[in-house]
């Protein structure tokens, strides 16, 4: 493998820790269907496949609506920002690598995403955001990884995938990239192996060291 020039990020469950506002969201839905709330840990593991999955996962997906998506997406639009902060270290981690080698491939829509980036400050970080809406595929199918290595000219063998759950592993094998999981996240890795291991946040910076640029 050749050195790694170029990181492609998973969002939530790699950069950011979002599961509280996704189980008070959730909630709030359930509370509204007349059901009892989720605990953070049983919405942790329902995330990584996209909103509507996610919805269908949390109400059940024999009585899951298009409308309880639509209702969902306003109440977490209300709350996107509430609790959701960087995992430790990610901060550090991002200040090492200019933008123009760095890119977002997560299956949270885009607009969602954006939001979410752009109140905590993290937009600047990188050249190529792109959700899970920006095009016909999300993870784990290779076309928003193969979509973002375009957009960094980034040869795939100088680039990482770095996520939490095995769609960011898939995607990023069938793209021709290295992976790296985090096994802090929300994911798993469907018994995949990656190329680099994360336990906690803190280890992305010692295998990925970059240069400083403050």
């Amino acid at each position: 493998m050749k050195t790694i020039n170029y990181l492609l990020f998973d969002l939530d469950g790699t950069l950011v820790d979002s599961v509280p506002d996704l189980a008070l969201s959730l909630n709030l839905l359930r509370g509204e269907l007349d059901r009892p709330p989720l605990t953070e840990n049983q919405v942790a593991q329902m995330v990584g496949d996209g909103a509507s999955v996610l919805v269908k996962r949390a109400i059940g997906e024999e009585f899951y609506q298009p409308a309880h998506l639509d209702r969902f997406m306003q109440l977490y639009d209300q709350h996107l920002l509430d609790n959701t902060i960087c995992y430790p270290g990610i901060q550090d981690l991002l200040n090492h690598h200019p933008a123009n080698k760095m890119g977002i491939v997560t299956n949270k829509p885009y607009q969602l995403s954006m939001k979410l980036l752009e109140g905590l400050k993290l937009t600047r970080h990188f050249k190529v955001i792109i959700g899970g809406d920006s095009f016909a595929h999300k993870k784990p199918h290779s076309l928003p990884v193969l979509k973002a290595l375009e957009a960094l000219s980034a040869d795939p063998q100088q680039t990482v995938m770095i996520g939490d759950h095995h769609t960011d592993i898939r995607a990023g094998r069938d793209a021709g990239t290295a992976t790296c999981f985090c096994a802090y996240g929300m994911g798993n890795t469907d018994g995949l192996t990656t190329d680099f291991y994360a336990a906690q946040a803190t280890d992305l910076l010692p295998l990925f060291p970059g240069s400083h640029l403050d």
